[in-house]
């Protein structure tokens, strides 16, 4: 018997009470609020359930379980986790007193298949003149940001996005828990590690970016940047690792572009405003706006925004090449959006042309278009 499935096992039956829930493909999210109350969520909308583990003890030897199988600890001097569970699927935990109901035990699901962009149009997510823009703009090696709040599936849109990267290409995968499955064989995979009990063994997102730059990367792709990695993925992108994807928190394609900002700022490099404020505008090219609708639990992409750099006032320019906008509901109740283009032409447009992708435009001619 392997490693791999002795863990399996035991992380299996530490987690017993979820199981239905964990083997039940409509679950998207299961949120355990200490040991005697679990809620999941279905299709975008949270349902509370009537599963329970015996006691916070049971509760604790599960997270216990968890970090084991990952090789991290948790205790009281480290009381928050991120780990993920045999089936790639993705654990934050954190400790009483920090948390005050109990241990908070959430698991976001690991996607079987690989989600593609036609499963977005499959969903209503996205449209097909949308999905044949961003498969050209990632041959075209566009610096792409998926922005979007929490659990509007910024993951799995970077997922779906980056089955548009041609296969032969060297791809290097950077994130902090790893959740991303990508189609593509030559794919490497980095994942930070905490360090143990006596500050050793630390691996950060920053070392793993700085790392992979000397593995020869035709792309680089960061599951999320949240700290002063920011600044080494800027200055990648300008200085001729082009084609990276990445994904960040912000409810705006411009709070995208600040927040870029303000975490290039948290780096160890003393870097003036300006400066940081020159480097994103440079380095992003495009920002895929992700939402997600409280009516129906819908997730749906409802802007992709160029950035143009800086106006005279040092300000961010941005234009919106395609807007989504709500056209009415199903009978099922949920709602069906048109995601199509503003008629604004992108500055990079002429590069479909200069580099002979001209066979892959269809639906999204009208982008491209004088």
């Amino acid at each position: 018997m392997s490693h791999e499935s002795v863990f399996e096992a035991s992380v299996g039956y530490f987690l017993s009470p979820l199981r239905p829930y964990l083997q039940d493909d409509t679950v998207s999210e299961i949120m355990v609020n200490g040991h005697s109350e679990v809620y999941i969520e279905r299709r975008g909308r949270l349902e509370k359930t009537d599963a329970r583990f015996p006691s916070h003890d049971a509760l604790l030897s599960a997270v216990h379980n968890v970090a084991q199988y990952v090789g991290r600890e948790i205790d009281a001097d480290r009381p928050i986790l991120d780990a993920r569970l045999p089936d790639g699927s993705r654990v934050h935990v954190v400790l009483p007193p920090s948390a005050r109901r109990g241990i908070y035990f959430t698991i976001r699901k690991f996607a079987r298949d690989i989600f593609g962009l036609d499963d977005l149009i499959r969903l209503g997510s996205l449209s097909p003149s949308g999905k044949e823009f961003l498969e050209i703009a990632v041959r075209l090696k566009k610096n792409i940001v998926v922005a979007g709040g929490t659990g509007t599936g910024k993951t799995s849109l970077l997922n779906a996005v980056s089955t548009a990267i041609p296969e032969e290409e060297r791809i290097v995968v950077i994130e902090d828990s790893s959740e991303l499955r990508l189609a593509q064989p030559h794919t490497l995979y980095l994942e930070a590690q905490q360090a143990d009990a006596y500050g050793r063994g630390s691996v950060t997102i920053r070392d793993l970016f700085k790392a992979s730059l000397r593995m020869r990367p035709d792309r680089i792709i960061v599951g999320e940047v949240r700290s002063g990695e920011a600044l080494d993925m800027i200055q990648s992108m300008l200085s001729g690792h082009a084609g990276s994807l990445t994904t960040v928190h912000a409810t705006t394609p411009r709070d995208a572009l600040t927040r870029l900002e303000t975490l290039s700022l948290m780096s160890e490099v003393e870097l003036p405003v300006y400066v940081a404020r020159a480097q994103v505008s440079s380095a992003i090219h495009l920002i895929v706006q992700l939402a997600r609708y409280s009516e129906d639990g819908s997730r749906k992409v409802t802007r992709i925004t160029e950035a143009l750099g800086m106006d005279a006032a040092n300000q961010y320019q941005l234009r919106d090449l395609f807007v989504s906008h709500i056209q009415g509901r199903l009978p099922n109740g949920r709602l069906v959006a048109d995601l199509q283009p503003t008629g604004e032409r992108p500055t990079f447009a002429d590069e479909v042309r200069e580099y002979g992708l001209e066979r892959f435009v269809n639906a999204s001619a009208a982008v491209w278009r004088e």
